[in-house]
């Protein structure tokens, strides 16, 4: 990756996690000083440097922050980026498999809570579609 100062990687960050979240998701306009201090993080170190590498293409890097988050039982962020994954072209199958895959090894609740989590985002999903 070339030299980029901080705020170009900001910049770069916003706009990945805009495309890859949703608009409705990152556009909270009003954050307060916590929001403010991880938003500027993680649109830095996340957004802006890990997620706009060319190792991995952004739909196997869904399918991994799925299996790893699945596997954490960070179910907040898992819906998260269950949405993003829809986004990045990530299948229903697919997502399936992920889940069943990090199941195998994290445990078979982490299957059975993935697998519900990620088809009450992917029925809310196909309603917010229908009505539009």
């Amino acid at each position: 990756m070339e030299d980029v100062t901080i705020s170009q990687r900001r910049a770069i960050g916003a706009k990945i996690r805009k495309e890859v979240l949703g608009a409705s998701h990152t556009s909270n306009t009003t954050p307060n000083l916590f929001d403010a201090t991880f938003l500027e993080y993680t649109e830095d170190v996340c957004w802006g440097n890990i997620w706009n590498r060319e190792g991995l293409t952004r739909k196997t890097r869904s399918m991994l922050n799925l299996a790893m988050l699945a596997s954490l039982g960070r179910w907040h962020e898992f819906e998260v980026h269950t949405r993003g994954a829809v986004n990045n072209g990530v299948t229903e199958e697919e997502i399936a498999e992920v889940v069943l895959q990090a199941g195998m090894y994290a445990g078979i609740p982490v299957a059975a809570e993935g697998l519900r989590r990620a088809k009450a985002v992917v029925l809310e999903l196909k309603a917010k579609a229908a009505a539009a």
